[in-house]
């Protein structure tokens, strides 16, 4: 094993490490010169260091109940996921250089299967380059930084997509999780820094009406704020730019000026204990509900957005403000659009791949499922219900 000393910036294997396992003579030459980034957000390939090449059938307690075609994969690194989830394993066809990736099944080895992620090991290391070169706003993206809203989420998706597809393989399919990476990941455009808002995000004037259409946002007037929320850029936020009234996994309430946390468990839960409530629930803006016995409550002071699990009787984080709220609501509605015109394929191709391109999105816009204590976090737990259908 050789790697640069410049942070192990490159994993390169020497020819002799390469017998028996690559007979590909492009990929052999790639794994000597170019070699891999030791440094990538989006993959790992620190296997190489401790293990170097190994075959799935040699990374498996039973590799009689393998598919033959499985067997003799090398296994070189795996693709990263956000905390909390399963990162898939990236398997080398030594043979023919082709790139896939697998969940090692240690139980079931006959259940494991394969799915495409590039056709050799220059164009996963392309497109893994592109798609951080997108996510940091350098390189190719350059032009980007400073750029927001749908014009510039629409112009990243088209050149993105377009690298993908230039390189897509013989068969001219892009694969599932690269085009997961063209759709979804240049979402983070659409919403500058909060110079003018005062919170987390400045949205793009009418971005909600026209993501969930005409008469579907509601604002709010001063006389529907109760007197604990004191966030001017919270109040601000809710009179000029509003919430969406059905966001899906979220429901305004509109029926009644919004009340704290204490008035509505006083109306609609009159005989439960209110010792139940957490402290300064009089400080608690209940915005609406989320599903299955959550409020969505915003903290009247500082405009932190919260979880308020009725059930449980725990306050968790949700969203910084409601700025990056709103951006989520956002999200979720588009990805929905975006699947419904792909005839569903961002759903039934790679759900895992999606559900963790969606985390990873919103991480980038607002952190607070990485930043707060609270080992649960609701939006990360409900993209993941692939039962549910969340996505």
């Amino acid at each position: 094993m050789s790697t640069t000393d410049a942070a192990a910036a490159v994993i390169t294997l020497t020819e002799e490490e390469l017998d028996p396992y690559v007979t590909h003579a492009p990929t052999r030459r790639w794994l000597t010169g170019p070699g891999l980034p030791g440094d990538s957000t989006l993959l790992t390939f620190e296997a190489l260091r401790g293990d170097g090449l190994r075959t799935v059938a040699d990374s498996t307690g039973d590799p009689d109940r393998l598919a033959a075609r499985l067997r003799e994969q090398l296994v070189i690194g795996g693709l990263l996921a956000p905390d909390g989830l399963e990162g898939e394993s990236v398997l080398l066809d030594g043979a023919t250089g082709e790139v896939t990736t697998t969940y090692f099944l240690h139980d079931r080895p006959d259940l494991m299967d394969s799915r495409p992620l590039a056709p050799s090991l220059r164009t996963l290391v392309r497109f893994a380059s592109a798609t951080e070169e997108l996510a940091d706003v350098r390189g190719q993206f350059a032009s980007y930084a400073g750029r927001h809203g749908p014009k510039a989420v629409a112009e990243a998706t088209r050149q993105l997509l377009a690298i993908f597809e230039e390189d897509a393989g013989a068969d001219g399919e892009v694969p599932p999780f690269w085009r997961m990476a063209a759709l979804i990941r240049p979402l983070a455009l659409v919403a500058g820094p909060g110079t003018v808002s005062g919170l987390t995000l400045d949205l793009p004037a009418r971005l909600l009406d026209q993501e969930f259409g005409p008469g579907r946002v509601a604002r709010f007037e001063d006389v529907d704020f109760p007197a604990a929320l004191t966030h001017e850029p919270t109040r601000r936020f809710l009179r000029e730019t509003g919430l969406p009234e059905d966001g899906f996994l979220f429901h305004l309430n509109t029926e009644v000026p919004l009340p704290t946390l204490t008035e509505y468990h006083a109306d609609e839960r009159p005989d439960d204990p209110a010792a139940a409530l957490p402290v300064r629930a009089d400080h608690l803006i209940r915005l609406g509900y989320l599903v299955e016995d959550n409020s969505l409550v915003v903290d009247g002071a500082t405009g932190e957005v919260l979880n308020w699990s009725e059930r449980d009787a725990r306050l968790h984080p949700l969203n910084t403000d409601v700025s990056t709220l709103a951006f989520t609501l956002w999200l979720l509605h588009r990805e929905k659009a975006l699947d419904r015109e792909s005839g569903h394929a961002l759903t039934t191709d790679a759900y895992d791949q999606l559900a963790a391109t969606m985390i990873d999105v919103l991480r980038t816009v607002d952190p607070t499922a990485t930043t707060t204590s609270t080992p649960w976090h609701y939006w990360t737990e409900v993209f993941q219900d692939e039962a549910g259908g969340v996505l």
